[in-house]
Formats: C-alpha cells, structure tokens, sequence
C-alpha cells in the first residue's frame, strides 16, 4: 500500500555553511490525514529549521585505511580499543522505526541510556536523492550513536553509509526485522536465507570504511545454526555484534522470552564485543542478563517507550503495583513530567509530528487508562501543536490521580534510626 503522502526531509550540505539544514516538503491528497507527516516546526511555519551538525569526526584511530584487509587478529584487537574508547556503554536504546530519534535518544540520554540507534534507515531511499527523504538527524551530545541501514544490496549500502558516517560510531546492518515488510523487500531477518549476500555486505563496509561495522542479529530456531551464522559475520569484518534472543518467527516479545542461553553460546564463541537484546523490562533485568551471558551491554525497546528512564532506575505503576513491599517508593517523576521534556526536545530538535504522537500515546498510556477521555481528544486532533500536548498533561494533571513512577528506596531509608 502506497503511503497518500511523502515527506521529503531535504539535508542540504552547501559549500558556505557547515550547517545542515532540513527542508520539508509535502505531497497530499488528503491534508487532515497527512499532517503526521510534517515536521513539528512546519506548524510554526518555518520552512527551514537548523539542524545542528556535529563537529567533524575524524576516522577512529583503531581502524585501518579502506579497502586495506586486515588480519583477524588485527581487526579483534581494533573492535575491542573502539568499544573501550567509548566507555563500553552497558545501556542502549534499541533501533526503533519511527521511536529512536534523535529527542528520544537524547531523552532516554539524560534518564541513564549511554549510547543509542537511530531508526532504521533504508539504503536505497537514503541513496536515491540528495534529499535524504528518511529522517535521520543528530547533534554533538548524541553520542555514542549507531545508524542502523536495511539493505541487500552492497554498493547500495555502502554508498549510504559514506554518508553517515562522519556523525555516528558504528554504522549497523539490520538483520533482525522480522515483520512483513522486511519480507517483501528483502531485508532484515529475511537475509537468513541468504548468508553469502550477508557476508558480501558486511565485507563491503568493513573494507571500505573509516568507522567500525555492527550488525544486529536474531537467532536461529537451530543453536549451531546461530553460532555459524555469528561467526561469519565476525569473520567478514563486523567489529560489534547485537543478538536479539528470539527467532524470526518469534515476534511477539510478551508472547516469547528471549533466550538469553543462546546469547551467552555466542558470546563465548565470539571474540569481538557482542550486546543482548531481549526480556528487559527494569534495571535489574539489565543486570542480571550482564551477569547471565557475559555481554557488554544491552539493548531495550519496548519498555523505553513506556518509560524512558528505564536505566535510572525508574519502575512503571503497573509493574508497582503487582510487586507491593518489594522496597519501591514515588520516585517523583511521573510520565507527564517525561513527556514535557520529550516536547521541549522536540521544538529544539524538530521532527515529524507522528513520532510526537507515537510517544504521547506510548507515556501517557498509564494516565489514558484512568482518563480515557482525554485519550480521545488526542486521537481526534488531525493537527498537533505543542500547545495542545503541553495542554494535554495539564489536564490529566488537573484531573489528579497522578500516576508515579517508582524508584527502590535507598536501603539508609529502610533502617530505623538509633
């Protein structure tokens, strides 16, 4: 199905200005539907919004000259001092299409996430014009940053890494997506059944260019199967490798745990720095799937959405709820406090209005449960504007019955004093 509108999100580089600009540009048919579509600094008529450029990033000291084959060794060894360069982040916000931009990021930043994916990014759309019609934005402090490409096509894909590769730290290979679409284009975890292309595109990036390669995984119903595959992706060059414990067939997260067994087979296999991703819900999930598989960090999605100061520490009411006198108390944030800073980033960092409302619905979705009228009032607004979304928390705030989060209590608070 055709979209009924596409939004042209024009980075323009000219010779005069290291700045990046974006343009937008709308093709409709039928207006009230397609405003979603717009920038949110398009409701402010602004036709050109300044996006921030990060300073010029020279070529990772860890990594050869392109084109240059390195030995196994070699690559290990350089894989390894980029990852300790970085600080080895433990906390990572998944790749989420329309969820990981750059406000998002930056929020899930501020609340403990130590590096991050952009969305995916189509190799071919991204290639096809100087328009870069996928919205991939960034600034200085989105950093450590991964900008993950669907792809099957090695040139292709090549070609659209140059491009993004001065701004981020690894430049990843989605093989992970599971869903329909990454069938019908021949992407994703679709590339399963074609190991040499596989091979051929991490080979391509990794003989042609100044920043290190990742991939993002799932795993096969088979674990030797599993295993192989990993192996040849760390054989072809990839210096960082990211396993979501669920087959291919296994897309229903709350339907199907990860296997974190599975992750901890590859690890062991692996040389290079290897991430989980999969069943994490809290902090202390993090932590034990660390401790359970012997990665370096792992990735979260889902919950981040919910609650994007998963990594701080902070709990969900609901989870609150069905755990009573496990020491949690009002950590004195709540998901309306979230989404004001999640806007506030937007007007800073605009971004297509709806990522906005994707994010409202997903934060607010335990205050829409006990005021389910004011969900309608987002759902029947064609148009968006801050005002009205920064009205909208007002209003459930007014309404009372604020919802917290929680945060466990400091064990000092729990001893009775002397």
């Amino acid at each position: 199905m055709k979209p009924s509108s596409l939004s042209l999100l024009k980075f323009l580089r000219t010779r005069d200005s290291p700045l990046l600009r974006i343009r937008t540009m709308t093709i409709t048919s039928n207006p009230p539907q397609v405003r979603d579509d717009l920038l949110c600094s398009d409701q402010q008529q602004q036709s050109d919004a300044q996006i921030e450029k990060p300073p010029e990033a020279a070529a990772p000291a860890s990594l050869g000259a392109p084109g240059r084959v390195l030995s196994i060794d070699t690559r290990v060894e350089q894989a390894w001092a980029h990852w300790k360069k970085l600080g080895r982040p433990k906390y990572i916000v998944a790749p989420m299409v329309d969820n990981s931009e750059l406000p998002f990021r930056l929020l899930c930043q501020k609340y403990g996430a130590q590096a991050a994916y952009t969305p995916m990014l189509h190799s071919r759309i991204f290639t096809e014009t100087d328009n870069r019609n996928k919205e991939f934005t960034t600034c200085e402090e989105d950093r450590p940053l991964f900008v993950q490409f669907c792809a099957n096509d090695p040139d292709t894909l090549l070609e659209a890494a140059k491009k993004v590769a001065p701004y981020c730290d690894y430049v990843d290979i989605n093989l992970g997506c599971p869903q329909r679409i990454a069938r019908r284009g021949n992407y994703g975890a679709f590339l399963m059944d074609n190991l040499p292309l596989v091979k051929s595109l991490v080979e391509k990036l990794a003989q042609n260019l100044t920043v290190p390669v990742s991939c993002k995984i799932r795993i096969f119903p088979n674990l030797q199967d599993t295993l192989n595959y990993a192996k040849m992706l760390e054989d072809a060059g990839c210096s960082l490798l990211a396993v979501h414990g669920r087959t291919r067939d296994e897309k229903d997260g709350k339907k199907f745990r990860a296997d974190w067994g599975a992750i901890k087979e590859v690890r062991n296999a692996l040389r290079i720095p290897v991430l989980a991703n999969g069943n994490v819900r809290c902090i202390e999930d993090v932590e034990d799937c660390i401790k359970e598989t012997g990665v370096e960090g792992v990735l979260s999605a889902e919950t981040l959405l919910e609650n994007p100061a998963v990594f701080a520490g902070f709990r969900t009411a609901e989870w609150a709820k069905d755990n009573e006198g496990e020491g949690y108390v009002d950590g004195g944030l709540d998901q309306g406090d979230l989404v004001v800073e999640y806007l506030k980033l937007c007007e800073k960092h605009p971004v297509p209005w709806r990522m906005i409302r994707s994010h409202v619905h997903k934060m607010l979705g335990d205050w829409f449960r006990v005021h389910p009228q004011v969900r309608e009032q987002l759902n029947a607004q064609n148009i968006l504007t801050f005002e009205f979304l920064y009205g909208l928390v007002d209003q459930l705030k007014e309404l009372g019955g604020r919802v917290p989060l929680y945060k466990k209590r400091k064990i000092d608070t729990l001893q009775e004093s002397p």
